[in-house]
């Protein structure tokens, strides 16, 4: 039996409230300690307890971290599921379950290993009644060291950056982990292949998930007001806001500097917010689908207005409730055009939980730059998983508050000036806040028509002229907004667009498809909308384009095509979403079953038969045996021949 090592998946089958967390989350830190490559995705329902939930561990020695289809080792601790996790393990692959789970074991293709949970815990007067289940999940933690190989003091560092330090529920829980770990090393016999040995490619990063990061990059850009109300997935980006400003914007006489308000739906939360807006504050507000559709007329208010906010979106799937604890990218083609009439939203969208600190900071410089509504989006499977990420960079540039007029500005330029006046010619005009105490400081912000001077009109021509104002202003964006990342393999001359969390799969799919089946794509991220002058050079420098989305109807490829109507043929979508996150196979099959009609891996075997069959030479046949043939065929059968 061939050794597997630091390269295969760990899936835990609990019950949703069961505080497996905790394990879960121990193990996934130890691996990283250990400076192994990983990540872990969290599969949830949306109920409050009792459904089966999974948690899986991506563990990979080339840094590969997407999610896999294949799971090598399993551990069922839930009698609901227990059935089904059993199936999904990889023929080959090793088996944990909790000993008082009676339900047969079908499969011999497997190593399956039973573990004696509760009869360990029970065994620790340490642990009260109460607390016997929860710590229960920490045997399979050290079970499970014991067999692949984590160590023991990674597990103790990680418990201790989990309970901040707090020595008895440190203790409590690696006690259950020992006595996992002692008991596996006196019973069980090792009889799958897979090792966990300890590697540098963690060193100098760290862990978390986009929501936290993008709660700290709000902080570090200078957030002074957020909005929100509670909606999965989003609410722990308001909450990490809760968490981390109390610590990080502090003044010596003890007043705060920012205000977190929870707000009684959607539509109050972003009211809220562009009313801070408007009054000089860096504002903003988190959601998911359903609360964005309820913000979309106060979005198009804060268009037409030209009122700066930062809107965070973290995707679910929809329609409707839709799946409220699985990821996607259906929110695109909405927020694009997010409110009645002709509005377009600028859209920032990063690609891992380092984007989301930094997209964090530089939405409000884009917003207050472009005295705009920004709308970040990210997805539940960046927003809530947990990510290995470079250390964050405090920014490295000044606030940019755009083009606001203090009194000795509106002094020295007198009465040239209106609030929706463009003397730039780049289409945004110059902003005054509350608090500016020249005379010449004041107007009257409306939804309805105005003019330069922000006067109530209904005048056709200058409501002509203030949209297309509006359209520059939007085109005047491109020059903001981050550019694209652009990856090239020499002699590419396909290549793929991407957005987002999908980065993950198709950097691995670009690998598999160069290695496997040497075919060398291009790969670019695109990072916002508007598009900037590198799409467009993308897409012109090549033959074919595979466009990944995670929704249904391809809504990345809808918005290219657009914008890119005479390079529409060479666009190809890629899109499926069933509310799990992209992986590499996907991606890859997807590419080689449409690359100018290259047949998948599979069609290419078969192919190659029948061209051999037809390549081979034929036997030379005589005349009389042409005759004899063509006489056999002529002649009527008899009555029952076969």
């Amino acid at each position: 039996m061939n050794k597997v090592v630091n390269d295969f998946s760990i899936t835990v089958g609990t019950k949703n409230g069961s505080g497996s967390s905790t394990a879960n989350n121990t193990i996934l830190r130890s691996i990283f300690k250990m400076g192994i490559p990983v990540s872990g995705k969290n599969l949830f329902p949306s109920n409050i307890q009792g459904l089966p939930t999974w948690y899986t561990i991506r563990v990979n020695k080339d840094g590969f971290v997407a999610r896999r289809e294949v799971q090598e080792i399993v551990i069922a601790m839930n009698p609901d599921s227990f059935a089904r996790d059993l199936a999904s393990v990889a023929p080959g692959g090793a088996f944990f379950y909790a000993d008082d789970i009676k339900q047969p074991m079908t499969r011999t293709d497997v190593a399956a290993y039973a573990m004696p949970v509760k009869e360990l815990v029970r065994k620790d007067p340490n642990v009260p009644s109460d607390f016997r289940d929860l710590v229960g999940n920490m045997v399979y933690v050290g079970v499970l060291a014991q067999m692949i190989g984590i160590d023991l003091e990674k597990i103790q560092s990680a418990l201790h950056f989990h309970f901040k330090g707090k020595q008895k529920p440190i203790d409590m829980n690696m006690n259950a982990v020992r006595a996992g770990a002692e008991w596996a090393q006196a019973n069980l016999e090792k009889k799958d292949p897979f090792y966990l040995e300890p590697m540098n490619k963690t060193e100098g990063m760290i862990m978390t998930d986009g929501n936290t990061a993008a709660a700290l990059g709000s902080i570090y850009g200078g957030v002074q007001f957020a909005a929100w109300y509670p909606i999965t997935p989003a609410t722990s980006l308001a909450e990490g806001l809760n968490d981390y400003l109390p610590q990080l914007r502090k003044r010596e006489d003890g007043k705060h500097t920012y205000a977190v308000v929870q707000a009684e739906d959607e539509l109050a939360a972003i009211g809220m917010t562009i009313g801070a807006g408007w009054s000089g504050l860096r504002s903003m507000t988190s959601t998911s689908g359903p609360g964005l559709s309820l913000m979309t007329e106060f979005a198009g208010l804060a268009y037409y207005t030209e009122v700066p906010i930062v809107v965070w979106d973290v995707q679910r799937v929809g329609p409707s409730t839709g799946l409220p604890t699985r990821t996607s990218q259906g929110d695109l083609s909405f927020t694009a055009y997010l409110g009645h009439g002709d509005t377009e939203q600028i859209i920032l969208l990063p690609g891992d939980v380092y984007e989301c600190f930094e997209f964090g900071w530089k939405a409000f410089d884009i917003a207050e730059r472009m005295q705009s509504p920004v709308f970040v989006l990210s997805d539940l499977d960046m927003g809530m998983n947990q990510w290995m990420s470079k250390p964050f960079k405090y920014p490295d540039t000044p606030m940019d508050r755009g083009k606001i007029l203090w009194e000795e500005d509106l002094e020295k330029i007198k009465n040239n000036w209106g609030r929706y006046l463009d003397t730039d010619g780049d289409g945004i005009p110059y902003r005054t806040v509350p608090g500016n105490k020249h005379p010449l400081s004041a107007y009257l912000l409306r939804g309805t028509g105005h003019d330069e001077h922000a006067r109530y009109s209904e005048d056709a021509a200058l409501w002509a002229k203030n949209m297309d104002r509006l359209k520059t202003k939007y085109d005047t964006a491109e020059n903001f907004v981050p550019k694209p990342i652009i990856m090239k393999t020499p002699g590419a001359k396909i290549g793929i667009i991407g957005y987002g969390s999908t980065e993950s799969a198709i950097e691995e799919a670009r690998y598999q498809l160069e290695k496997e089946h040497g075919v060398k794509v291009d790969f670019m991220r695109v990072r916002a909308v508007p598009f900037t002058a590198e799409v467009d050079e993308f897409i012109r420098t090549h033959d074919q384009l595979f466009v990944v989305d995670m929704n249904r109807g391809g809504q990345m490829h809808k918005l290219l095509a657009v914008s890119h109507p005479e390079s529409a043929t060479k666009l190809i979508k890629v899109a499926f979403n069933d509310g799990l996150s992209a992986t590499a196979s996907w991606v890859r099959e997807s590419v080689l079953m449409k690359t100018n009609g290259r047949p998948s891996s599979a069609k290419k075997a078969a192919a190659k038969k029948t061209i051999a069959k037809k390549a081979a030479p034929k036997k030379a046949v005589s005349k009389k045996a042409v005759k004899e043939s063509a006489a056999k065929k002529a002649t009527p059968k008899k009555k029952g021949a076969k």
